[in-house]
């Protein structure tokens, strides 16, 4: 006959490793939805930004056609409930929902501090020099190391930058300077 406790054990194990699991995935469920609000505010000032160019274009060329934020959000599964946006603001300075009532999402600021993380970045590329750097690394000297969606929104943005050739990627992880 088999022992039960041992199947008693069996089952706490699996329980404590469910609820590890558990906590990992709130984690990186905060996390994908800060990163998620950081690019939806940039969705926002980049068909701001196109707005106004299309304005300024002669008639004679068709608008090109843009994604629409309900076009992006229609192509989130059902299953996952939608979270509140925060502002680029907030998204910037990490304070979520905390100062939600005080910052409204049409801020005039919000475009100007969503670009914030960006120079802030290559201005630390200007000092660093020629000198390779982990996004862990950018992100504490940026003192935006204190979980992992502020590193991701910097890991983001180096990637964004490398894909604009501002910032070059030297190995895995690793950023550089752009030479000039």
């Amino acid at each position: 006959m088999v022992s039960v406790i041992p199947k008693a054990r069996n089952i706490e194990i699996t329980a404590e490793g469910l609820q590890e699991d558990l906590a990992r995935l709130e984690i990186q469920k905060q996390a994908l939805e800060r990163e998620l609000a950081a690019v939806t505010a940039h969705l926002g000032s980049v068909q701001r930004a196109l707005s106004a160019l299309q304005a300024l274009m002669p008639e004679s060329l068709p608008p090109a056609p843009a994604a629409r934020p309900a076009d992006v959000v229609a192509e989130v599964p059902a299953t996952v409930a939608p979270a509140p946006v925060p502002s680029a603001h907030e998204v910037e300075d990490g304070t979520g929902d905390a100062n939600r009532a005080e910052d409204g999402p049409g801020d005039a600021d919000d475009s100007k501090a969503y670009g914030k993380l960006t120079e802030q970045i290559l201005a630390y590329f200007a000092d660093a020099g020629n000198t390779d750097v982990r996004a862990r690394d950018v992100a504490s000297a940026l003192g935006r190391d204190t979980d992992s969606g502020s590193i991701n929104a910097v890991r983001s943005t180096l990637d964004r930058l490398v894909g604009q050739s501002r910032v070059r990627r030297v190995g895995r992880g690793l950023y550089r300077a752009a030479k000039r």
